[in-house]
């Protein structure tokens, strides 16, 4: 496949995404768009792109809250175990 037939799959809808949401979301997308003269699809765009990194910041805290909270348990396990030596 050379460069400009990829470059023409691209354009032809290779990164189109189709999404169902339910009818109250869309209707507030649609009153966020008329709120800041834009598309509801730019409005779409934007809560992606301003989604994403907040959902994958929240994954890694979720990490790191389970990791802390293991070692924790640990150690109030190994306190126990000690005072009742």
């Amino acid at each position: 496949m050379t460069t400009e037939t990829k470059q023409k799959e691209r354009l032809r809808g290779g990164h189109c995404l189709n999404i169902f949401v339910s009818y109250e979301l869309k209707e507030r997308l649609k009153k966020l768009a008329q709120k800041y003269d834009r598309t509801t699809s730019d409005m779409v765009r934007a809560v992606l792109k301003i989604g994403i990194p907040m959902m994958e910041g929240l994954s890694e805290a979720e990490e790191i809250m389970v990791r802390e909270y293991v070692q924790l348990f640990r150690k109030l396990r190994q306190v126990k175990s000690l005072k009742e030596i």
